[in-house]
């Protein structure tokens, strides 16, 4: 008999801790494997934990309430075999139990006694990493075949609909299968890693260790490299690799990834990255399959953001002929947002309207408003405005503030306007979302509009922030173009998409007078929304944008 430590896994991207909301268990339970042990709250979900293995409860950790932090002990198990741990457990686990724990029956090895030299199979399976969740994408793996892992090191990383969890090993051992590719989906509860661990593993016949081991590793995608398939390159060292003369080396030449390829970093660093404006796509990793760490941060830096050897080409032609090509598979974030626009495209018959708005008044409200704001007020641009009239005009038209679910043929009009605001963010398309529109004035619309979309882009937004849009606003800045036709954000009905603004030469009483115009893009669900409601909606937000004291007289 053994004891095991099971520890709290990731629970996702930058949560460093997470609050244990209930047990399932108590001390000296008998558990199954899977069997689901307790229930802890992140920011972004409620997660059901479920044991590692089979065994019985000598401890719990914490009480319902209490922060567990990311790999601090969560639950011991006295298990077949020689488990993960070899001391007894110490005095504060015993403390830590909600009920008085008994010492396991099973005395303590003497010390002169050999530490137990068989071999088990281990086979971790993907735990649940979130409410409601089935099954999760498999971003990249940070091991191979063959490489000798420690206790809670890091072996993968997995997409859900909310985050990207970064999976840690459960047991010290030796890898000997890994399960899947990046780019496919693994079922919460099936099989993630198989590793050969001291003792009797959790897994006493099939499939064979010695099956494991022929198991050849996942291929990898032509065009793609996959972590798993590949050691680490010894670059970032200081060092530029030899006999590379001629040529320019490219970014993904020097840091051993393949283009578009997301580099592999902790929260921490990614974190850091941000703070100092560094792209991690051209640092290299010295870490675990090309893993980025702190010091490889500090070796870029160091070197004024410079890759090592990138010294500019001599000689090289402009003019020299390019050839090859690239493959890059559409896998992670980038392949939701291609599934969402193709759902959306397919699932809805979309109209497009643009009209012509003559913004010159607003821009001289917008630019007094500017020039004449306190210190604690932000300055404004033109989608608070936008945000206003969309609210304004709303009020005659509550069947666009709506959500449709054509599979039930519901219809749900909303009181409130959460807006969604689509926002370009280094990891792709996402719509964070001001709550109670309807309820702020420019200025705070333009605080919380700034809010959510910065936490969008630096990763730190919370589930909620990304979910529950009634209407949405997609705008591209001053690249927003002469005209374009935004996609619905399925299950909503409409979207409008001001583009930019430019001075043009337009006739006003029968005068040419350069005015600023402004074209404004949207499009609507005809299945709920007809061409003249739709026009009549745009129509509203032109006639208060035109005249923009409107904008809040009632």
């Amino acid at each position: 008999m053994g004891r095991f430590v099971f520890k709290l896994p990731d629970v996702g991207e930058g949560t460093a801790e997470a609050e244990l909301v209930g047990w399932h268990v108590k001390v000296g339970d008998i558990v199954a494997e899977d069997q689901i042990v307790a229930d802890i709250m992140t920011d972004k979900a409620t997660v059901e934990i479920t044991a590692p293995v089979s065994g019985k409860v000598i401890a719990l950790h914490g009480e319902p309430g209490a922060m567990v932090p990311v790999r601090g002990p969560l639950v011991e198990f006295e298990v077949e075999g020689a488990g993960n741990a070899e001391e007894s457990p110490t005095p504060a686990v015993a403390k830590a139990a909600p009920a008085p724990v008994e010492a396991p029956k099973t005395p303590a090895a003497p010390a002169e006694a050999p530490a137990p030299t068989s071999a088990g199979n281990y086979v971790f399976k993907l735990p649940d990493v979130g409410e409601g969740t089935a099954e999760a994408e498999l971003v990249g793996w940070h091991v191979k075949v063959g490489d000798v892992v420690e206790e809670d090191q890091i072996i993968a990383d997995i997409m859900t609909d909310k985050a990207t969890v970064e999976i840690t090993s459960p047991v010290a051992g030796t890898v000997v299968a890994i399960y899947g590719e990046a780019g496919k989906s693994v079922p919460v509860g099936g099989p993630l890693v198989a590793f050969d661990v001291a003792g009797a593993g959790n897994v006493a016949k099939t499939p064979s260790v010695a099956q494991l081991r022929s198991a050849p590793p996942p291929p990898a995608s032509r065009g793609e490299t996959v972590a798993a398939s590949s050691p680490p390159r010894e670059t970032g060292r200081g060092s530029a690799p030899a006999g590379r003369g001629g040529g320019a080396l490219s970014a993904p030449a020097l840091t051993g990834r393949a283009p578009g390829e997301r580099p592999s970093a902790s929260p921490a660093v990614r974190n850091r990255a941000r703070d100092l404006g560094v792209d991690l796509t051209f640092v290299p990793g010295s870490g675990p399959a090309g893993r980025i760490t702190h010091e490889d941060l500090d070796g870029f830096v160091s070197r004024g953001g410079s890759q090592p050897g990138s010294a500019p080409a001599g000689g090289a032609s402009t003019y020299a002929k390019a050839e090859g090509t690239t493959e890059v598979r559409i896998i992670g974030l980038r392949r939701k947002i291609a599934e969402k626009m193709a759902e959306s495209v397919r699932r809805i018959p979309h109209i497009t309207y643009v009209e012509e708005i003559d913004v010159t008044a607003l821009e001289e409200l917008r630019a007094h408003l500017n020039a004449t704001k306190a210190k604690d007020q932000p300055k404004l641009n033109l989608l608070p405005f936008i945000a206003r009239a969309i609210v304004v005009a709303l009020r005659d038209q509550p069947q666009i503030n709506a959500t449709y679910d054509d599979e039930a043929g519901v219809l749900t009009q909303h009181a409130p306007v959460h807006l969604g605001i689509a926002a370009q963010t280094p990891n792709g398309l996402m719509v964070p979302v001001v709550r109670h529109a309807e309820a702020r004035d420019p200025y705070d619309t333009a605080l919380e509009i700034a809010r959510v979309s910065g936490a969008a882009k630096d990763g730190t937004a919370k589930r909620e922030e990304l979910s529950g849009s009634t209407i949405t606003i997609t705008s591209l800045g001053t690249l927003g173009g002469v005209v374009h036709t935004p996609i619905i954000n399925h299950p909503e009905v409409a979207i409008v998409g001001p583009n930019k603004i430019a001075e043009r030469v337009v006739v006003r009483d029968g005068q040419m007078v350069v005015r600023k115009m402004m074209n404004l893009s949207s499009s609507f669900d005809h299945r709920i929304v007809d061409g003249h409601d739709a026009a009549v909606f745009v129509q509203r937000i032109k006639g208060l944008l035109e005249h923009p004291a409107t904008l809040w007289m009632g």
